[in-house]
């Protein structure tokens, strides 16, 4: 059984997170008309096995949005982090 460690809300069944998708993939910008670039957003994704970062939201508790880092063969929760914090980590990278 996955269970998710909300950072507000505690460990929680996967039952009540919403999946968000790739967290790695971004979004082109919203006055970009390339196709080819929007077709790869919203299309094309990566089956990866093993570390993969993904946002759930917890739709069942505080509604926050996460990042949640998963080992995808095994369900092994690695890290879970505040979208809004992540996201600014990232740039930062």
């Amino acid at each position: 059984m996955l269970r998710i460690p909300c950072p507000f809300c505690g460990e929680r069944d996967h039952a009540e997170f919403s999946y968000g998708g790739d967290a790695r993939v971004q979004r082109p910008a919203l006055d970009d008309r390339s196709e080819e670039r929007w077709y790869r957003y919203v299309f094309l994704r990566d089956n990866p096995r093993g570390p993969h970062r993904e946002f759930w939201q917890h739709v069942g508790g505080c509604r926050a949005w996460l990042v949640v880092e998963r080992d995808t063969g095994n369900h092994e929760i690695l890290d879970v982090r505040f979208a809004a914090d992540a996201m600014k980590e990232a740039q930062c990278e």
